[in-house]
């Protein structure tokens, strides 16, 4: 079997989050969806899970972080080009999303940060391996 990453984030509002991420360009997997969950499939081996808050709880004793206002974890999406990048940005910033710092330009990497109704983080990125620094 392929190695694939799930990622769960606990989300407030499940059909509002779903459209965010649609938005963004993920894609949903009814046959692991529900009620209580959806699916998001970035690739063929990267999904984002949306849980409610109820089931998210079932996996987990602690208590779930308010990501509006603390930070939980950074999430990163490469694209393949930086209008790919300022297409995702401007597709979720219309679906609701927050764009909570300006660009960032490394020279050999352009970064654009957005927030979903949660507070969730993804950093969206373009990385041009030719402007990489040589050592």
């Amino acid at each position: 079997m392929n190695k694939q990453i799930f990622i769960n984030l606990a989300v407030s509002d499940l059909a509002k989050s779903m459209e965010f991420y649609t938005a963004l360009g993920f894609t949903n997997n009814p046959q692991f969806s529900d009620e209580t969950g959806k699916c998001m499939v970035w690739s063929e081996s990267i999904f984002v899970m949306l849980l409610s808050h109820e089931k998210f709880s079932l996996f987990t004793t602690k208590p779930i972080a308010d990501t509006k206002t603390n930070i939980a974890g950074l999430f990163s999406l490469s694209m393949e080009n930086i209008e790919a990048v300022n297409k995702m940005m401007a597709d979720g910033l219309k679906a609701g999303g927050i764009e909570p710092t300006e660009m960032k330009d490394y020279g050999f990497m352009q970064q654009r940060t957005i927030e979903d109704f949660d507070g969730h983080t993804w950093e969206i990125f373009f990385i041009d391996m030719s402007k990489f620094p040589q050592q």
